[in-house]
């Protein structure tokens, strides 16, 4: 369109036929289709499932409710609709709702047509200006939405409380013409909600004394979280049914998925860019905490375990490793192992737990999270230790136990002590020493460079204490690894000396 028409008369004679909101997402949508463009680009995961939903749901015109536990792109999703509006439309200068030139809703777009006819000023709004979104909240009321009678305008015009042009309208009807979204639908008063009837259904409101018939043009998105329906509040029945399609959002099914959002969405300084490098193994131990989390006992699954956890864990690890670094004045280092300390932060606040879970404690839980995701990931990558401890003597001799070596390094009393902060030469130090350990990763991976050498060997020590073969202890920003039965019996030793006492 030439947004350089600024008048109803030039624009009639363009030859431009205004249309509704939901006809011109479709028909961009169509074309967009047709094109094979990416209809929501950024969203990852949903090709197979949500966006085909949300698809059809345009193309049938239909208003949305997007419903599925946090930290699912259900706002976003929303958010993305705006590039399927047109670049501009047209609408009378100076009205608050957006008055299509053509058909104006308002009593001011009418006065103004009446009065001025072709010569009706016109402006043009654009797509990003055509998008309203409110977040439901309990103090949200009816006026916030829709509208009420202003008494400073009346006072101003010097117009009585009767007059249509006394009303103030509400972010709804400012949306007219566009896209209007409530978050959290179930967190909106059910006497608020019963507001939203005939505008979903009939198309006019109703302000204080004044029935104002506005057929508002309006794609209404909506979000919610099935936990709200039974913890905080609920969507009333006869809404939910005038909303013609409820597309069910989920968290991503493969690692694959999980890992390109998280490095999507990641904040990452450009400094730590250059100076901390994060291993593939490491972005993946990240990922599988939330795996575990969501299918942990002690995890509130109806709460859900938010993309969110992942991404702030990611910006932790990176940090960790940069605050090391800076420490030791290196120019440059790799995210450990043992880094994956400074991501307990990231996980404490993101999960809820269930009663097992806070008797566990939310730090005991996000540790036990994170050697779940090591003994799960270590199975990819190194032979699983489990099938040596149940392999039959015929099968023992036939296949050497790789981690043999390593494990008897331990039983002799020979302990590994890594510590948070040490420089990459001491971190070097302390893993070359253990018997067995750096040809176990030559054989396994014989391309791998230093670092990554380095960092397979922390991992090997992580993976066997995972599976109980050696001992792992965490003490502040410590990790010890030591021999499995020589800390059983200390502790043994140490609860008898405590009886003794107690007696």
């Amino acid at each position: 369109m030439n947004t350089n028409i600024r008048t109803l008369g030039e624009l009639k004679k363009s030859g431009y036929k205004p249309k509704t909101v939901k006809e011109e997402i479709r028909q961009n949508l169509i074309r967009k289709l047709q094109q094979k463009e990416n209809t929501f680009p950024g969203i990852i995961g949903y090709d197979d499932t949500v966006i085909p939903d949300t698809e059809r749901a345009l193309l049938s015109r239909h208003n949305i409710l997007f419903l599925g536990l946090r930290g699912q792109a259900k706002t976003r999703m929303a958010r993305q609709m705006i590039e399927l509006l047109d670049e501009y439309i047209p609408v009378i200068a100076g009205s608050e709702v957006n008055d299509n030139p053509f058909e104006p809703l308002s009593r001011y777009g009418r006065d103004l047509v009446a009065e001025k006819g072709d010569q009706t000023p016109i402006e043009w709004l654009s797509r990003d200006a055509r998008y309203g979104e409110k977040l439901a909240t309990p103090d949200v009321s009816v006026a916030d939405l829709i509208g009420d009678i202003d008494p400073i305008k009346a006072a101003n015009l010097k117009l009585s409380y009767a007059d249509e042009r006394v009303i103030h309208f509400g972010i709804i009807p400012r949306s007219n013409r566009g896209i209007f979204v409530i978050n959290e639908l179930p967190d909106l008063q059910a006497r608020i909600q019963v507001a939203l009837f005939n505008i979903l259904q009939e198309g006019d409101i109703q302000i204080r004394g004044f029935k104002v018939r506005m057929p508002l043009d309006i794609l209404f998105v909506f979000t919610a979280n099935p936990e709200d329906y039974t913890n905080r509040g609920a969507i009333v029945t006869p809404l939910k049914d005038r909303i013609e399609s409820q597309i069910v959002t989920h968290y991503p099914k493969t690692v694959e998925n999980s890992l390109l959002i998280t490095e999507q969405e990641a904040d990452v300084h450009d400094e730590q860019k250059g100076k901390v490098h994060l291993s593939d193994l490491v972005k993946r131990l990240i990922e599988q905490v939330a795996f575990e989390a969501r299918n942990s006992e002690y995890v509130d699954k109806k709460s859900g375990v938010s993309a969110r956890l992942t991404i702030a864990a990611y910006e932790n690890a990176v940090s960790a490793g940069e605050r090391r670094a800076i420490i030791n004045k290196e120019k440059e280092t790799h995210v450990r192992i043992a880094d994956l300390q400074g991501i307990v932060p990231a996980i404490t606040g993101k999960i809820e737990l269930v009663y097992e879970g806070e008797q566990e404690g939310p730090l005991q839980v996000a540790f036990n999270l994170l050697d779940k995701a090591m003994r799960t990931l270590f199975a990819n990558y190194f032979p699983n230790p489990d099938s040596f401890k149940k392999r039959s003597k015929q099968a023992a001799a036939a296949q050497e136990n790789p981690y043999r070596t390593v494990i008897q390094w331990f039983d002799k009393g020979n302990t590994v002590n890594l510590l948070q902060d040490v420089s990459d030469k001491q971190y070097e130090t302390a893993l070359q020493k253990v018997d067995g350990l750096k040809d176990l990763i030559k054989t396994k991976f014989p391309h791998t460079n230093g670092k990554e050498q380095l960092l397979l060997m922390e991992f090997v020590l992580h993976g066997l204490a995972a599976y109980s073969l050696i001992s792992k202890k965490m003490v502040e920003n410590e990790t010890r690894f030591s021999d499995l039965l020589g800390t059983m019996m200390n502790f043994t030793m140490g609860n008898e000396e405590q009886e003794e006492d107690t007696f």
